[in-house]
């Protein structure tokens, strides 16, 4: 291929170490590329939590833009970021191998654990999910890039914060007061990159299948399926992982109330021939099992 390919990215270090990955291998398969950085939505505004802001693909909207628009021919995205559905004309072109899927606390000490704590975070799942665990503690809103929320719990009276497992190691930031939060559900696609192109582009798009990683493939869409047909995009607490053991597919989701007092789950194996559709047939079951009705509460709370 003769011409440059252009990867958008947005500008925080996380973001830029993750399109510097896609250009490295991209260059090494002997093509030429740019990268061109640009803020969105989701970085420009960190006063508003995510879900008041009241659209999907905050952080993924300004490089759809500015793909349609011929700006960039490629983009990077952390997958959890990602809205279920892409803007017509941009298709998934490539999902990298998975990265550690887990959350982890960043901590000031963990006598709290067994009183009261103050907790930061910006997602209503691990809200959730840590409220279910220790109900006797609060939470506060904590946006930002990485670096900007490991300065705000630094600079704050909070007993910690959650990040992303994989957001740290990527730029090597995890310090040595930190906890991997086995028990906690991670977003759908945490941990995975996806890159995106334009369906009409069929050059590109035959360049990044050498990128894709099959099993991760299989795991994040099960966990975004899920996700899409219980509605939740980026708004509500919504936790799945599917991991392959053997040639067979595990599989842990659960939708909790913003109180994290109640929660439906479900937990399945199956057969890595039976994936299409399995997430469809796991969210269905949650539905039918009390999660539409605590769907629609954490609907009407948000609205």
């Amino acid at each position: 291929m003769n011409k440059v390919i252009r990867i958008g990215t947005r500008d925080s270090e996380l973001a830029l170490w993750q399109a510097k990955t896609v250009q490295t291998a991209l260059e090494k398969l002997g093509h030429n590329t740019e990268l061109l950085p640009v803020k969105s939505t989701g970085d420009l505004n960190l006063e508003q939590p995510l879900y008041e802001m009241g659209i999907t693909g905050i952080f993924t909207k300004t490089l759809d833009v500015a793909m349609l628009t011929g700006k960039i021919d490629i983009a990077v995205h952390s997958m959890k970021d990602v809205p279920t559905a892409l803007p017509k004309g941009i298709v998934e072109a490539a999902v990298l191998k998975r990265a550690n899927h887990k959350d982890v606390l960043i901590h000031k000490g963990l006598d709290f654990l067994t009183a009261e704590g103050l907790i930061a975070t910006g997602s209503l799942r691990r809200k959730a999910q840590w409220l279910n665990k220790y109900p006797t503690h609060n939470s506060v809103d904590l946006r930002g890039n990485v670096n900007t929320r490991m300065k705000k719990l630094e600079d704050s009276d909070w007993n910690g914060a959650i990040f992303a497992a994989a957001g740290l190691e990527r730029i090597n930031l995890t310090p040595e007061n930190s906890l991997d939060l086995d028990w906690m559900l991670p977003a759908p696609a945490q941990g995975a990159m996806l890159v995106v192109a334009m369906e009409n582009d069929t050059e590109t798009r035959d360049i990044l299948k050498a990128l894709n990683h099959r099993d991760s493939e299989i795991c994040v869409h099960i966990e975004r399926e899920f996700l899409k047909i219980l509605e939740g995009g980026c708004t509500a607490p919504i936790g799945a992982l599917a991991t392959i053991e053997g040639d067979e597919i595990s599989f842990k989701a659960a939708l909790f109330s913003l109180d994290g007092k109640k929660q439906v789950s479900i937990e399945r194996k199956i057969a890595i021939e039976d994936a299409p559709n399995f997430g469809k047939e796991c969210a269905i079951k949650v539905l039918n099992n009390g999660g539409r009705v605590l769907m629609e509460g954490i609907k009407e709370a948000l609205n």
